[in-house]
């Protein structure tokens, strides 16, 4: 499912275009792909803050919200009508513990300094153009101490190693936590690093 998934655009196209969202949410990719053990690999807590950046039509923002009882989750998308098809999906569920907001993550991210407890991307940071400014913005939104989760797999064309990873997020004040996966999928997850206090 995957394999037909990711023929629909070729590696550096960007975004995954909306009009094939069916193929990223759908029961057969769910054979393949269970939402639910990723986003038990973020070890969330009912009062988390969470970032999900790239959610595209919500294949895992449902499973995410739902553990976050008296927290809440923030989608950023470069594309609204990705949001959108989030925003119908987890209205159904009667989720109404979710934000929503549209631009391009390489400009930076529209929320206070400190904000999240976790920030979440699901084969998405290969998509974006600036991914060292991305990352940066993602430090500043995050507490620290923060967690900073990537899942990335086969065939994805976009996929970062985990090796690329640790290149790309270590430098911007991130520490390596652990990684979870084999040689089809990944997760791996940062922490990041208290702000050193001048003076």
């Amino acid at each position: 499912m995957d394999t037909l998934l990711r023929q629909t655009r070729r590696a550096g196209d960007f975004p995954y275009p909306h009009q094939a969202a069916f193929l990223l949410d759908n029961p057969v990719r769910r054979l393949f792909t269970n939402p639910r053990d990723t986003v038990d690999h973020l070890e969330l807590t009912p009062t988390d803050q969470v970032l999900e950046l790239g959610p595209g039509p919500g294949f895992y923002s449902l499973e995410i919200a739902h553990e976050l009882t008296d927290g809440r989750l923030e989608l950023f998308d470069l594309q609204p009508q990705m949001l959108d098809k989030a925003r119908r999906k987890l209205a159904a569920a009667g989720c109404d513990n979710v934000g929503f907001h549209s631009g391009d993550a390489s400009s930076g991210l529209p929320f206070p300094d400190n904000t999240f407890d976790v920030a979440f991307l699901a084969a998405v940071i290969g998509e974006v153009p600036d991914k060292s400014a991305c990352i940066r913005s993602l430090g500043r939104t995050l507490k620290p101490g923060g967690q900073l989760a990537f899942f990335e797999h086969f065939p994805d064309p976009d996929r970062l190693s985990v090796a690329e990873l640790r290149e790309l997020v270590e430098p911007e004040g991130f520490t390596l936590l652990d990684v979870i996966g084999n040689r089809w999928h990944d997760t791996v997850r940062f922490t990041r690093n208290p702000k050193l206090v001048e003076g």
